[in-house]
């Protein structure tokens, strides 16, 4: 899977991440259908959602990184750590529905957790890969 993913920065080289960042969710959804892993740190369920799965498209498709850490989703979400939160941002309109966001940790990947306000469920919010400078 990962021959096939396009390392460039063109815009054809994004839109072609995006597409199998999309396939690769649609097939993980097939096989948990419950749409959530327990994560340990947490003692919780990271819920998948709709929201999860735009929001990451479309910040992960920016870097070959990004793009193979979603490949990782079910290990990521059962291990990613805490490692502090922020208040989610009441304009942005992906994160208006949050009371706050984790900010947690699996290695070099970046995992952001919604906390919904609503149900109090914990959502994927994004995946990606801070880029080293």
């Amino acid at each position: 899977m990962t021959n096939n993913i396009p390392a460039g920065r063109t815009k054809e080289d994004i839109k072609a991440r995006e597409k199998l960042i999309k396939d690769f969710y649609a097939q993980w959804i097939a096989e948990h259908p419950e749409k959530k892993i327990w994560n340990r740190s947490l003692g919780a369920f990271i819920n998948v959602k709709f929201l999860s799965i735009n929001e990451t498209y479309e910040k992960a498709s920016r870097s070959y990184e990004s793009t193979l850490a979603v490949f990782r989703l079910t290990e990521i979400l059962e291990g990613a750590i805490k490692t502090g939160e922020q208040p989610a941002k009441r304009n942005t309109r992906n994160q208006k529905q949050f009371e706050k966001l984790l900010i947690m940790k699996y290695g070099e990947v970046k995992l952001m957790v919604g906390l919904q306000r609503s149900n109090q469920d914990l959502v994927q919010y994004c995946i990606t890969v801070p880029q080293q400078s």
